[in-house]
């Protein structure tokens, strides 16, 4: 395997006071405390290259504007920040798989394989170290792949917060033209190029981060569906009359942002196997980009997030 990619260091951004949460920082991959929720399995944290790695101290967090949703987005997904840090070592590599460029972790030798579908934007330390963690740190172990929808220009993390006339119109303009229904029409095609390139592997998830949830529940409700189950973190766009067709066993986890009303309806039409779970005092895409991994609490949850979503998959995948 190739050595790990590091992603380059991105452009430096204001400091601004974190505002509820202290920011404790961590300069080495370590495990969890005790008293942290685990996160799969017993055998989950025993080695550091298992364990979360908090952000860095020099990364920062913007703050929140009002930017009113956009393109079917709702508010939080519009306005929170992302937190940039750029010191996570990833444990997978790249290559070019159906015509995108792929990040993928995780044995040769696996019959799973589970695809991303990332949030807004790409490539995060923090969509990374969730590759990994799906990918090795449970008993079943699969292959992960994140294909880059976005083909070198994900959104900019510059324009957040939106907090000028011009940066709301770039980003309204940007979501108008990454709509989800793009991915979810050629993942079928994507997912029959992995195969050529994985033969060992038989079965296939999904997962999707806020802007990619949409692209999950589109495809798992349409007619072409490559998959045996997915799970949505964060979604984007919580759609409940897409819930009734939705044809595999399904997981939504949301934040305490998202709209919990329609969260409760989307449930209330899955017919399938399912798991539907609030992180009440998370941000929306506290398991993607968004994830100030600094913060403890932050960090125990965003590695809860990933536990709920390695355990629904042992459970309902067959």
């Amino acid at each position: 395997m190739p050595p790990p990619f590091r992603l380059p260091q991105r452009s430096p951004v204001p400091a601004v006071a974190f505002p509820t949460r202290s920011a404790t920082t961590c300069s080495f991959l370590r495990p969890l405390s005790s008293a942290s929720r685990p996160l799969a399995s017993s055998s989950f944290l025993n080695s550091p290259s298992k364990c979360i790695r908090a952000t860095p101290h020099h990364s920062q967090i913007r703050a929140m504007s009002t930017m009113e949703a956009t393109n079917g987005h709702n508010k939080a997904c519009c306005n929170v920040p992302p937190v940039v840090s750029s010191d996570y070592v990833a444990k997978g590599s790249y290559s070019q798989l159906g015509g995108l460029k792929t990040y993928s972790s995780g044995p040769e030798n696996t019959t799973k394989g589970i695809v991303i579908i990332s949030d807004i934007f790409g490539f995060s330390d923090q969509a990374l170290q969730g590759a990994d963690i799906l990918a090795t740190s449970h008993r079943h172990q699969h292959k992960t792949f994140i294909p880059d929808w976005f083909e070198g220009s994900p959104c900019p993390s510059e324009w957040f917060p939106p907090d000028t006339e011009q940066k709301q119109k770039d980003l309204g303009a940007w979501f108008g033209n990454h709509m989800p229904q793009g991915p979810a029409t050629a993942l079928p095609q994507y997912v029959a190029a992995l195969k050529a390139a994985n033969p060992s592997i038989e079965s296939w998830a999904l997962v999707g981060f806020c802007w990619g949830g949409k692209v999950a529940e589109i495809i798992t409700s349409g007619g072409e569906n490559p998959f045996a189950i997915a799970a949505t973190c964060h979604p984007a766009m919580i759609d409940p009359s897409g819930a009734e067709n939705i044809s595999v066993p399904f997981m939504l986890l949301a934040a305490g942002e998202d709209p919990a009303e329609d969260v409760n309806k989307f449930e209330s039409q899955l017919k399938v196997p399912h798991h539907v779970e609030t992180f009440t005092d998370q941000v929306h895409g506290w398991m993607a980009a968004r994830a100030d991994l600094s913060d403890s609490h932050v960090r125990d949850e965003y590695a809860r997030g990933y536990k709920t979503v390695l355990d629904f998959f042992e459970k309902h995948w067959i």
